[in-house]
């Protein structure tokens, strides 16, 4: 549940839409031109695991699919550049080989045109798909679906923690004194505990003097939001294939998908059977949502959601496939490399089919991919209304209360 806060300790991160990258301070050069590690040409991206041209490529894609054995004419040490890349076959693939480009990550000629009948049906659902292109009836995870799965499970292992034991700096609950209910007496307890059972028992469990105002939870839901933030912006950065792309991509697409990744991780530590989010010593309901200035309009939806994802039994791959699909949107409006973004979605979202088809079980597996997409569009709508509901809340104290990180993400 992301949310505004006067926090002094929040504002310490950057606000501005260049720090979005940087914020967490790894000493890259993204913002830098990217090299082939082959030839040194401007490279387009990760591709068989390097950094490449499409010139190295699609050169070490035909040596590999041909199996062709190239001779050095000198001593195997010619100097490989873009203008003499042609010149030495032999040492250009060494030297693709000595980068780290894989052979078992290339795909077969047979499993391309797959991939293009299934882009185009895609593009064109009314087409058929050529007579033997038809998907496979027990789609098999390929080396390249088993090689990404790593890498996201990696990226996701190393920059979520799920204990939430690293959230240590944060506001604790600000409490007001306002007038409270009459039937309270010294006998009642003093202090609620962390998870209310619901709004009413939760105002009647303090003192009158002490009842929390409605933005008693903020800067803690706004420490917590940043946290969570930071924690998503580090998923991505590692990420070969998200590092590749321009920095103004990179800003667009984590502007434009960071609260959702929040979501879906706050999924893995909800607790349906008594419909609260346990964040390590922390607990958080709904109810806390209604005390922040948060309206039903919002949280009962956003309660469904959560109850309705926890129910699919995802596996924690299909979790992080989940957010990489998310993650990888070619649509918003001020991407450039559409093209290239909207292959890589495509690819998680092959790799997630498969993942499903072949290692989540019956019956929970039935149907399961049509679920997760409709339970997208409806995250998608949650986080629209989540950014309005941010910014009537903040309009409406009289105090500047949103944090610069929070507020670049929803801009």
């Amino acid at each position: 549940m992301q949310c505004p806060s006067d926090s002094e300790s929040s504002s310490s991160s950057s606000g501005i839409a260049s720090s979005i990258i940087s914020s967490c301070g790894d000493g890259d050069t993204d913002g830098e031109e990217k090299i082939c590690a082959v030839c040194g040409d401007r490279a387009s991206g990760y591709h068989f695991h390097v950094m490449t041209c499409e010139g190295c490529k699609g050169f070490f894609r035909r040596t590999i699919i041909k199996g062709v054995q190239f001779t050095c004419p000198f001593n195997r040490s010619c100097t490989i550049t873009k203008a003499k890349r042609r010149q030495c076959q032999a040492c250009r693939f060494q030297k693709c080989l000595d980068a780290g480009m894989r052979k078992d990550m290339i795909m077969s000629e047979k499993a391309l045109q797959l991939r293009r009948a299934v882009r185009q049906q895609k593009q064109h659902p009314e087409l058929s798909p050529p007579v033997g292109l038809e998907p496979p009836e027990e789609p098999r995870l390929t080396t390249e679906q088993e090689q990404l799965i790593e890498i996201l499970m990696e990226a996701h292992k190393k920059h979520f923690d799920s204990s939430f034991s690293q959230f240590i700096h944060y506001q604790p609950p600000v409490r007001l004194y306002i007038h409270g209910p009459k039937s309270w007496s010294p006998q009642d307890p003093a202090a609620p505990p962390h998870c209310p059972l619901g709004t009413q028992d939760h105002l009647e469990s303090y003192p009158e003097e002490v009842l929390p105002d409605v933005f008693s939870l903020l800067p803690l839901f706004a420490d917590l939001s940043t946290f969570m933030i930071q924690q998503v912006i580090q998923f991505a950065k590692a990420i070969p294939t998200f590092r590749s792309l321009l920095i103004e991509d990179q800003i667009s697409l984590l502007k434009g998908a960071t609260l959702e990744i929040c979501q879906i991780r706050f999924n893995t530590v909800f607790n349906e059977e008594t419909n609260a989010w346990e964040c390590g010593q922390h607990c958080y309901t709904i109810q806390d949502g209604a005390l922040s200035g948060f309206q039903q309009v919002y949280l009962e939806p956003l309660l469904k959601f959560h109850i309705s994802l926890k129910k699919l039994r995802l596996h924690e791959a299909e979790y992080v496939l989940l957010q990489a699909l998310v993650l990888f949107y070619p649509d918003h409006v001020d991407v450039t490399q559409r093209d290239q973004i909207d292959q890589t979605q495509e690819k998680i979202a092959l790799t997630l089919k498969n993942y499903i088809d072949q290692r989540h079980p019956l019956p929970e597996g039935r149907f399961l991919y049509a679920k997760l997409l409709l339970l997208l569009a409806e995250l998608r709508t949650l986080k629209v209304e989540n950014t309005r509901q941010i910014l009537h809340i903040d309009h409406n104290k009289n105090f500047t209360s949103m944090t610069p990180l929070l507020s670049e993400i929803i801009s």
